[in-house]
């Protein structure tokens, strides 16, 4: 049985199936084109777009797992939310990661609140009448501009800190984070999901 990811992102992919610790496929490695337009107000709503979008372009029964994933600054009243990969687009040109890190930074400034969190909402989608959703947080505080560090992981890791760690994601081990990361708890549910459920 094939299950397939709803994302063309190589970065996902690579870290759901260290979670999920099977094979995934996703569209654009397989010959699809897949662009849904994430159109919801939330994150369920589209990990659920996503979902439904690969589940009518398989047209089969095999299962599809679909997330949608952000950041919410408290500072920045939730933004960028739902926006997080759009976020700072112009003109419909999307920034790089290191572009839209140092928006955010600027954005927030100086302000005494840096709490934020990441969200993910993950699907796991076998039906029309036959879904799961499964939403995981994972809390800290976002870092001044002179404190971005790391190297690792992708997206706005470097400017996301753990506390109780000292370190930002993206100085976690792959491990480290796939064991605290919103996506990862959301995967580990989702993998016994698929063990139970198939």
């Amino acid at each position: 049985m094939n299950i397939w990811f709803a994302t063309n992102n190589g970065h996902k992919k690579e870290e759901l199936q260290a979670i999920l610790n099977t094979s995934l496929k996703i569209p654009s490695q397989e010959g699809y084109a897949f662009n849904p337009e994430e159109t919801g107000d939330t994150f369920c709503e589209n990990a659920l777009i996503k979902a439904r979008e690969l589940h009518k372009l398989l047209g089969n029964n095999e299962p599809v797992i679909a997330d949608d994933s952000g950041l919410n600054v408290d500072a920045l009243g939730g933004r960028p939310g739902v926006l997080s990969a759009r976020y700072g687009m112009e003109n419909g040109q999307k920034l790089t990661s290191d572009q839209q890190n140092i928006l955010l930074l600027d954005e927030l400034g100086d302000s005494p609140l840096r709490s934020a969190r990441f969200v993910c909402s993950m699907v796991l989608f076998y039906s029309n009448d036959r879904f799961f959703v499964i939403q995981e947080t994972l809390e800290g505080e976002i870092v001044k501009k002179s404190e971005m560090r790391g190297d690792g992981g992708f997206g706005y890791d470097p400017v996301f800190l753990i506390p109780q760690f000292g370190r930002t994601l993206a100085e976690l081990s792959v491990e480290e984070k796939n064991f605290l990361s919103h996506r990862g708890k959301a995967g580990k549910i989702i993998a016994n999901l698929l063990k139970n459920n198939g």
